[in-house]
């Protein structure tokens, strides 16, 4: 059955070759291949034995069992890959005598992954030269795919846990260490490990080379020893490329399970059951991206793991005095982020002072191969989310630059400089002069009596505490917080308690805010409440001298800030669905209380915002801006803190009851979690 669209209709000779096909069922298993005595056992098998013998007691088999499990399952990995290289050539060698196709050949629709062309009719031979190669090294039963379990297992090196208990009792103490750290770099909150942490920092027996690199070019940034930095930030690019091909071609090699069937009503025939194998192949490939960027113990990938790289190694190259390297450096860049003004800039600085020698100089042919692939890929995918019911989740985050090839209408970017629709607000700070991306500060939001009337329903009825389970300190012990969300005003108007047009003001606020800010960061999207929160913050009398520390200490509003690494991490307790962050504010006859934007290291500010009655701050809500509040040294600042998200999802309890209209469905709060490791800087609900 074909594909009832013609949309992305590609046709390809009925005989043509799948890169690595025809004539190699002779010509790759001729050539060398790993060295192994014996077949390799599964893997698994492997694994559960060695458990089994470690809760007998049986430490010297157990530690046996273990090992030769880690180094089977890197043996499997490293005859596949291999397999695939000799198939790959052999299928190469077997195209060039192929010739020029004739004019009289039949044609099918095909599906891409990457540069490689799957033609149904050769698909044999390349199942059968990879079968034929694997099985010289591996049993029947160890090609067959592990669980989700297993690999749950050995992706958080699991095994290094029990291997680190039975050394110790075999007494290999200097192979119990270095097993020991293995486990805790993926597992920094397993508290027995932590102690001894210091003492293995340096005995990884699983560590990742390029993220080696990666650190080891910090570190030379830091000294300013630009050379040495270039030289580590290329190969560290370079390494970085490897392991995300090497992680592409496990996708290819590695046992598949088939897609499931639909059953009896399903219309499913084999072209579409065909492309949702190829689909899935696709979406490993995708996920790559996203494996090689997560460092042990992470759930969330660095972001824009590989251009930041190449931003680091272009700034080295220039430092350095390599010119034409950090020229090629940034046109493989602008790859990424082909709008960026500032590389924009440096380009044509380039081309003033070398003239025309900047035309000869291309992007990296390996960055540009790489880009071309993954569009393919994408291009694909999106195609089979429209058309084929297939589900799948961009790795790469919407602010990365990749997507502006893509076209796709539900990706959301916000674009500052729109019309402000309200009458009598006006632009006070923009991007430029708050040195940033996607701020902007506005005022005569709210009037001086609308200011009033919120400010006397705070005083009637805010909750200390409100949003930190009653602690009415939670961020410094010189000042109290009050809190009031929208619900809780309606239902204390429903009840008689407070004036009912005071909190339905309260409540047309968070509406008014919302299409302003709708309209001037041009949101492609709706944007949709996902939380209001009236906050105060009053100094507490006589405990202001001396003090050093902040309202609320710097972090980002959808991810968990880490400061030394300056990276931000996309995972709980953050709340990762928020887009777009605001704060309202209701008084200026405080002392200090001012919202101020930092770098990622949450120590150089780059800019300050001073409160006032109307005064509307709205921000993206991810990494790009780090923000926190100075401390309130005497008074009562007040302020109406909202954010938004892209989704319309499932209305809170508090939009419900509220009585929200349908344009603000939000999202339910993310449950509370406990820090997972120091050094991250997380808020509560207010988070302003």
């Amino acid at each position: 059955m074909a594909l009832q669209s013609g949309r992305l209709t590609v046709y390809v000779a009925f005989n043509c070759a799948i890169l690595a096909l025809f004539s190699f069922t002779s010509t790759a298993w001729a050539r060398g291949s790993p060295n192994v005595m014996s077949l390799l056992q599964p893997y698994d098998f492997l694994y559960y034995s060695g458990v089994r013998a470690y809760f007998s007691g049986e430490w010297g088999k157990a530690a046996e069992l273990l090992e030769k499990s880690i180094a089977t399952r890197e043996s499997l990995f490293r005859v596949r890959r291999q397999c695939h290289d000799d198939c790959m050539a052999a299928g190469t060698e077997a195209l060039k005598k192929l010739g020029k196709l004739g004019a009289n050949i039949n044609y099918i629709r095909y599906s891409i992954t990457g540069n490689m062309i799957i033609c149904l009719n050769n698909a044999p031979e390349w199942s059968e030269c990879l079968r034929f190669c694997i099985g010289r090294s591996v049993t029947h039963v160890g090609q067959l795919p592990v669980s989700a379990d297993i690999e749950y297992e050995f992706g958080t090196r699991n095994p290094y846990n029990f291997l680190q208990v039975t050394y110790y009792k075999v007494k290999k103490l200097q192979r119990a260490a270095s097993a020991a750290h293995t486990y805790f770099v993926a597992n920094p909150s397993h508290l027995e490990m932590r102690n001894n942490i210091e003492k293995y920092r340096r005995m990884d027996a699983s560590h990742r080379y390029w993220l080696v690199l990666y650190d080891a070019a910090l570190q030379l940034e830091a000294n300013s020893e630009w050379k040495q930095a270039a030289e580590k930030w290329k190969a560290c690019v370079n390494e970085t490329l490897q392991q995300t091909e090497e992680c592409r071609v496990q996708c290819e090699v590695a046992s598949q399970r088939l897609p499931e069937d639909r059953g009896v009503d399903s219309v499913d025939g084999v072209f579409e059951k065909a492309a949702a194998l190829s689909l899935s192949l696709l979406s490993c490939r995708q996920s790559c991206v996203t494996q090689v960027a997560t460092r042990p113990g992470r759930i969330s990938a660095q972001e824009d793991f590989l251009p930041t790289q190449l931003e680091h190694l272009h700034i080295a190259q220039f430092k350095a005095g390599d010119i034409s390297g950090a020229l090629q450096t940034l046109r493989s860049l602008l790859l990424f982020y082909p709008s960026d003004k500032d590389s924009l800039d440096n380009l044509q600085l380039y081309h003033e002072t070398l003239g025309g020698d900047t035309e000869s100089q291309s992007a990296q042919p390996e960055i540009v191969r790489y880009i071309s692939h993954s569009l393919q890929e994408k291009k694909l995918l999106y195609f089979g989310m429209e058309n084929l019911d297939f589900t799948f989740t961009d790795p790469v985050s919407t602010d990365a630059k990749l997507t502006h090839l893509l076209s796709y209408p539900f990706l959301f970017v916000l674009s500052a400089g729109g019309p402000v629709p309200q009458v009598g607000v006006t632009i006070t700070m923009d991007d430029e002069m708050l040195n940033g991306t996607n701020r902007v500060v506005l005022d005569g939001v709210m009037t001086e009596k609308e200011c009033d009337r919120i400010l006397q329903l705070a005083s009637v009825a805010g909750s200390l505490g409100d949003g930190y389970r009653g602690r009415r300190s939670p961020h410094t012990p010189h000042e109290t917080f009050e809190g009031l969300t929208v619900l809780r005003a309606v239902k204390l108007a429903q009840e008689g308690l407070v004036n009912q047009s005071d909190a339905k003001l309260l409540h047309e606020l968070g509406d008014r805010v919302r299409t302003v800010l709708h309209s001037y960061f041009r949101s492609p999207s709706g944007l949709f409440i996902t939380f209001t929160h009236l906050v105060c913050r009053t100094a507490v009398t006589d405990d202001q001298k001396g003090r050093l520390d902040l309202s609320h200490p710097v972090h980002v509003d959808n991810c968990l800030l880490e400061p030394e690494t300056k990276q931000c991490w996309k995972e709980p307790p953050a709340f990762t669905h928020r887009d777009l962050s605001a704060i309202l504010y209701l008084n200026d006859d405080f002392d200090g209380g001012e919202l101020f934007f930092t770098n990622r290291d949450a120590k150089t500010v780059t800019a300050r915002v001073k409160p006032s009655c109307g005064r509307l701050v709205g921000f993206s809500s991810g990494p790009v801006n780090p923000h926190g509040v100075t401390a309130v040294t005497r008074g009562r600042r007040c302020a109406l803190a909202l954010w938004f998200t892209k989704e319309n999802v499932v209305k809170t309890d508090e939009e419900t009851e509220g009585g929200a209209t349908s344009s603000r469905n939000a999202r339910s709060q993310v449950t509370k979690e406990k820090k997972r490791e120091r050094g991250r800087v997380t808020g509560g609900k207010d988070e302003l």
